[in-house]
């Protein structure tokens, strides 16, 4: 039986908290004073005033409850009842318009019960608005219900006074067993989850993340619900507990619940058609349309659902798009496409820069006697149509795994490789350096496509979109000393060339089979040379950023012979491991002593990025060519400036022959009546706007290559 309370009518307005929850000696409006600082004069209704809102069939349980300012105008408030505190600002005779929505200015066919109005706003059958702060210029038409409960917490997973633990909530990312929960906060960054959600081994360091998120909220009661300046809410069934920034365009929901919805006028957020959306934190410049389901969850600034997609206990990076498919229990870092009705995702850490095709079932095969299997795919991972993949696997960076369903566990430490399934020989093929042999286009592209597509307007992680950084770089390394390893390094110094290297059983997959390695020489020889190609890169940046004279004072401006440091990806932005243990110290010793402060430290680290990065590419070509740039003389240093001009040339060629596969393919060919009707339909190759890009960024990487050298009389 539903335990349905009677009271008063008059005491409506009146009982929104407790009064053991009221700060000692204080009103409930002493809250509402406290969070709304609009700066608004108010006063009380004059007798001419009230008999005009009563003529125009307004009912209030208290005339002197409602204030106003002084630009009130009573002809534009119609048909509305009144309960408790409310207050009005200016309301002037215009129409306020959005989108060819033409609203008059004023208060119309609504109950309202204890909120305040900022100038001008335009609210029209409203049929219960209850404990709001509206801005100004804001839009609410045809609404059932946007109320706001005492105990309102926005999405975030903090307790309220009074509320037993089993009340919080846990965003259950990369394992649905919930044994790598957080609790999600408005401002959580990619890097803060994953922080959060790694080393629970570490108790101290995951309490102090617990109080760091605690600390940002007051625990106190009584928190009304915003609505910011010009925002425009039309056609929505229920939107409750729901902070709602300004410039924010809601139309056609069925429920909001419990969450905060970040919007400004420089980074819009809107919410569409048919979606439900329970427990969450949604960033700046998102949208959301068309029947989306999420409970528990972040979408961080500028990403998209659309399209039916489910999204539950997970937290989805910037600039990251999902359409009608499902992702659950899952931590994703920035730049992620998921399109496709048919795929899903599940309990697995994605790293960002990765698309998902249609099919494929990324983590649902546990194979466990509980549901507790993780997936953990580096940068740019690409599984293919239909690809099917078991708890527990781990992939390294720009992996494409090609169409099959993959029988076991998956342990791939080489980047940039096709991993298929071979059924006809029942074996697991992989071929290293796959994207620079065969699709360096898109492998390129990806790249400059992220960073023009990279929207947000704070950025306090730098996030890397280059495919040669320290991460891949260090994972280059470990595939030349793992194949050197199986083929043996005198047999990859002579001249003979090894097309296939067979792995033993139970190494890159948990299985009784073989794996093989195939072109396996030249992706030993490209990977070798991406080493230096990368270090020669960064070298050339660091030499125009000193704006050296001589061959001498670059050297002397660089370190000394440093190790190789091992790097981690946090949330999309890639951070030394000792500069990580070092926060982590700082964060036990309560140096560092909430989020702001580790914000700070992604900032900071953002700004050494540049001058780190060049260090660990001098050590990585160290490590592999052992050349020691502080010990270099001036034949060394040209030849790697040329070579790296060689490689350029190779990559930009590799990026041209990529593409125009596409165009000397018969197949596709086929479905056109001339090579004119192609080129009108799909562009010609020789209008290729990336292509040409590229082309005009390799002349100029030439010229800079021939300046340096004769600056430097190499």
């Amino acid at each position: 039986m539903n335990q349905i309370n009677k009271s008063p009518i008059d005491s409506l307005g009146y009982h929104f908290i407790e009064a053991k929850y009221l700060p000692k000696g204080k009103d409930e409006y002493y809250l509402r004073n406290q969070q709304n600082k609009n700066g608004i004069h108010y006063r009380n209704l004059t007798a001419h005033e009230i008999e005009t809102l009563v003529r125009n069939r307004n009912t209030s349980d208290n005339w002197n409850k409602i204030l106003v300012s002084d630009s009130f105008s009573p002809d534009l408030v119609v048909n509305c009842k009144f309960f408790g505190l409310v207050r009005i600002g200016k309301l002037e005779p215009f129409y306020l318009e959005f989108h060819n929505l033409r609203c008059p200015v004023g208060l119309y066919n609504s109950t309202i019960i204890s909120s305040d109005f900022g100038d001008n706003v335009s609210v029209d059958n409203v049929n219960y608005l209850s404990h709001y702060i509206v801005g100004n210029d804001v839009i609410i038409v045809n609404v059932n219900e946007l109320a706001t409960t005492d105990n309102a917490k926005f999405g975030n997973g903090i307790l309220k006074q009074g509320e037993p633990e089993s009340r919080r909530i846990w965003l259950e990312v990369r394992n649905e067993n919930g044994g790598r929960g957080v609790m999600p906060f408005d401002g959580m960054l990619p890097g803060d989850a994953f922080l959060w959600s790694s080393f629970r081994d570490d108790d101290p360091l995951q309490k102090k993340f617990a109080a760091f998120t605690e600390k940002k909220f007051d625990r106190h009661r009584g928190a009304y619900g915003k609505i910011g300046d010009r925002t425009v809410i039309k056609n929505c069934a229920i939107i409750k507990d729901t902070m709602i920034g300004s410039d924010a365009y809601l139309k056609g929901a069925n429920k909001l619940k419990n969450l905060t919805i970040n919007s400004s006028g420089e980074s819009k957020t809107q919410i569409g058609e048919g979606c439900e959306m329970v427990n969450g934190i949604i960033d700046h410049g998102c949208r959301v349309f068309y029947g989306v389901k999420a409970v528990r969850f972040i979408m961080a600034s500028n990403s998209q659902l659309k399209y039916g997609a489910r999204l539950i206990n997970s937290y989805l990076g910037n600039n990251s798009t999902i359409s009608c498919c499902e992702v659950l229990n899952t931590l994703i870092f920035p730049a992620h496409e998921q399109h496709h009705n048919n795929s899903f995702l599940c309990a697995a850490l994605v790293m960002g820069q990765s698309n998902m095709a249609a099919g494929a079932t990324i983590g649902s095969n546990h194979n466990s006697r509980s549901a507790d299997g993780e997936i953990i795919a580096g940068r740019g991972f690409w599984p293919g149509l239909c690809v099917s993949l078991k708890h527990n696997s781990k992939f390294a960076s720009f992996i494409i795994v090609a169409k099959n369903d993959y029988p076991s566990e998956l342990n791939i430490p080489i980047p940039f490789s096709l991993v298929s399934n071979n059924v006809s020989k029942d074996e697991l093929m992989v071929m290293p350096a796959y994207w620079f042999l065969y699709n360096m286009y898109a492998l390129a592209r990806n790249s400059w496509k992220y960073v023009d597509r990279d929207k947000r307007k704070d950025k306090p992680q730098l996030i890397e979109y280059d495919f040669l950084a320290p991460d891949s770089i260090n994972e280059i390394i470990t595939a030349i000393k793992l194949i050197e390893k199986y083929a043996g390094k005198k047999l990859l110094s002579s001249k003979k060339n090894i097309d296939e290297l067979g792995i033993s059983p139970g190494v890159f997959e948990n299985s009784k089979r073989k794996t093989k390695l195939i072109k396996v020489s030249q992706a030993y020889n490209i990977f070798k040379e991406m080493v230096m190609y990368h270090a020669s890169v960064q070298l050339v940046q660091f030499i125009e950023s000193k704006e050296a004279k001589s061959l001498d004072e670059v050297i002397k401006s660089l370190p000394a012979k440093n190790k190789l440091a091992q790097w981690t990806n946090v949330g999309g932005q890639l951070i030394k491991e000792e500069e990580l243990k070092k926060l982590i110290n700082e964060i036990h010793s309560e140096k560092i002593k909430n989020w702001e402060q580790i914000h700070e430290f992604y900032k900071t680290q953002g700004e050494n990025y540049t001058i780190d990065k060049l260090y660990h590419s001098l050590a990585a070509l160290n490590e592999i060519h052992n050349i020691e740039i502080k010990k270099a003389n001036k034949a060394t240093i040209k030849k790697l400036l040329l070579q790296s001009v060689a490689t350029k040339e190779w990559m930009v060629k590799n990026i041209h022959d990529a593409r125009s596969k596409d165009y000397a393919n018969p197949f596709r060919k086929m479905v056109y009546e001339s090579i004119g009707e192609m080129d009108v339909v799909i562009g010609k190759l020789s209008a290729n706007s990336f292509i040409n890009q590229e082309k005009e960024e390799l002349k100029e990487y030439k010229k800079k290559i021939e300046d340096l050298v004769k600056k430097l009389k190499l």
